[in-house]
């Protein structure tokens, strides 16, 4: 089980621009280089978080995205779930689908799949990007 690119990039690009909170507008670009990212591949990434509602696009010669929300206001669990999708550790325990699995009522580790699911929830839930910043 790892997380994808889209995942940790994703939350990398979103500290640097919690860095500059109340700065103005980052660039893609300046991301790019800092983070060593490619400029296409940010572009994606930040179209999926402005569609989300995660960050804002200013145009203009210093153009560039913002934080939509105060820093301690956007979760990692936000950010990660904007780019992957919810946390899914198997088809039984996912709530969004009408999967009926044959054996739900005779498995012994379906309460094992959701307390992980739950755990990983709870932790990126619970920290936000100035949580991030403090460390």
């Amino acid at each position: 089980m790892r997380l994808s690119t889209k995942g940790r990039y994703g939350v990398l690009a979103m500290v640097e621009l919690a860095l500059h909170y109340g700065q103005g507008p980052v660039s893609i670009k300046e991301i790019s280089e800092k983070q060593k990212f490619s400029d296409s591949y940010m572009e994606q990434l930040f179209s999926t978080l402005k569609n989300s509602g995660l960050v804002r696009s200013l145009r203009g010669a210093h153009g560039g995205y913002v934080l939509a929300r105060d820093p301690s206001d956007i979760t990692v669990g936000d950010i990660i779930r904007a780019l992957e999708g919810p946390i899914e550790l198997a088809e039984c325990i996912n709530e969004n689908d009408n999967y009926d699995c044959v054996k739900s009522l005779e498995c012994l580790t379906k309460g094992l799949w959701e307390d992980m699911r739950d755990s990983i929830n709870d932790v990126i839930d619970h920290r936000s990007l100035q949580d991030l910043l403090d460390k």
